[in-house]
C-alpha cells in the first residue's frame, strides 16, 4: 500500500545571517501579494526601493546575533521536528519540511513526495492561527507547484490547530516550566498584522461589522478564520491549563511595519503599561509560533526584555517555543494521523 506524505512548511529564514542573503529573504517574503496587500506596482516600489535597501543591513545584524553553529533556529529545529515525525509516524508515511520562503523550497518538497507516489498528501503549514499572509499565502504557493501534475492525489489541508487540545497543552506544559507565581503577569504576544487583513477575513464571510473588539472574544462562524479571534482562542485555552484569571494575563500584538494600523493592542505599549503598574516581573508565551525565530528569540527574548527593564521593571521572561519536545512531536502526530 502506498504512504501517505507529509509535507510540513514554516515561514522561512536566510540561507545565512549575510546581508545579501537576508535581502533575497526579504524580498521573496515582502514581494508576497498576501504579505504587503496593496497594489501591485505600489508594493514593488515600496519594497525594492524603500524596505528592503534599509532593512537587509540592520536584518542582517540581528540574525547574526541569534546564528549557531546549527545555523538559524528556525531551521534546524524545523529540521529537527522533521525527523522525529517521521521515526513516529513510521513507515506509512513520508514527511517532508519546506518553507514557504527560501531552501527548503516547496516545489523541491513536493517533488520528493511525488516520486514517492502517496496515496494522500497532508500539507500542515505550522502556522497555529489561520491568516491570509501566512497560512493562506503557504497554502496557494502549494497549490501553484502542483497545478501542472498529471495525477493529484486526495490531499488534506489543516489550515489551523489554534483549539487543538493536545498542542494547546504542549504550550501550557512549556510555561509550568517556569514559576508562573514568580510573575506579576503573563503577556500573550502573537505577531501583529495590518487591521485590513483582519477586516478582509471577516467581509469573506459577508461580515463588514468587524471592529476590533469583543467579538474576536468567541469563535462563531464569521470569524472562523480570523487570526485575531484565533489567537484570542488560544489563549483562552493555554490560560484555562494554567489557572490564569483574567486579570493576570494580556493578549497583545508585536513586529508592526509601516504606518497603517495593525492590530492592537501593541506589545510594547502593553510592557509600558505594565511597568507604569508596578509589574516588575513578567512572563511572555509567544503561540503564534511553533519553533523560535528571530521575533521570539530577538525581538522578545532580548528586545523586549531590555525596553521592560528600561521602563522600571526588572525581567520579562521568554518561554520557548514548541520546537522539536516530544510532547509536540507526539500531538502533531496524532493530529496528522486523524487526516
Amino acid at each position: 500500500m502506498s504512504k501517505t506524505a507529509v509535507l510540513l512548511i514554516n515561514l522561512g529564514t536566510p540561507d545565512n545571517p549575510s546581508t545579501p542573503a537576508v535581502r533575497k529573504y526579504l524580498t521573496e517574503f515582502l514581494n508576497d501579494r498576501r504579505v504587503i496587500d496593496i497594489s501591485a506596482i505600489g508594493r514593488f516600489f515600496l519594497v525594492n526601493f524603500l524596505i528592503v535597501p534599509f532593512r537587509a543591513s540592520k536584518s542582517s545584524k540581528l540574525y547574526k546575533r541569534i546564528w549557531s553553529d546549527k545555523g538559524s533556529p528556525l531551521l534546524y529545529n524545523s529540521l529537527e521536528l522533521k525527523k522525529k515525525l517521521q521515526a513516529r509516524l513510521g513507515n506509512d508515511f513520508f514527511v517532508e519540511l519546506a518553507m514557504r520562503y527560501q531552501s527548503p523550497y516547496i516545489k523541491t518538497a513536493l517533488e520528493n513526495i511525488r516520486k514517492q507516489k502517496p496515496r494522500k498528501i497532508v500539507v500542515m503549514p505550522l502556522y497555529p492561527q489561520y491568516a491570509s499572509s501566512s497560512t493562506g499565502s503557504t497554502i496557494e504557493k502549494v497549490f501553484t507547484e502542483i497545478k501542472s501534475w498529471e495525477v493529484i492525489p486526495e490531499m488534506h489541508i489543516n489550515s489551523n490547530f489554534h483549539d487543538n487540545e493536545a498542542i494547546i497543552n504542549c504550550y501550557a506544559e512549556e510555561a509550568k516550566r517556569f514559576n508562573i507565581n514568580e510573575y506579576d503577569h503573563v503577556l500573550f504576544s502573537y505577531h501583529g498584522l495590518p487591521e485590513r487583513q483582519i477586516k478582509k477575513a471577516s467581509a469573506h464571510y459577508g461580515d463588514n461589522s468587524c471592529f476590533m473588539g469583543k467579538c474576536c472574544e468567541v469563535i462563531i462562524e464569521k470569524n472562523q478564520y480570523c487570526y485575531r479571534a484565533n489567537c484570542f482562542k488560544t489563549t483562552q485555552l493555554i490560560a484555562k491549563k494554567l489557572n490564569l484569571p483574567e486579570e493576570k494575563y494580556t493578549i497583545c500584538f508585536q513586529s508592526r511595519l509601516g504606518r497603517s494600523e495593525w492590530i492592537k493592542p501593541y506589545t510594547d505599549h502593553v510592557l509600558k503599561q505594565r511597568a507604569s503598574l508596578g509589574n516588575k516581573k513578567l512572563l511572555v508565551l509567544s503561540p503564534a509560533f511553533v519553533a523560535d525565530c528571530l521575533e521570539t528569540i530577538h525581538e522578545i527574548g532580548t528586545e523586549y526584555n531590555e525596553a521592560f527593564k528600561s521602563y522600571g521593571g526588572e525581567k520579562a521572561d521568554l518561554v520557548p517555543s514548541l520546537n522539536s519536545n516530544d510532547n509536540w512531536v507526539e500531538a502533531l502526530s496524532e493530529l496528522i494521523k486523524g487526516n
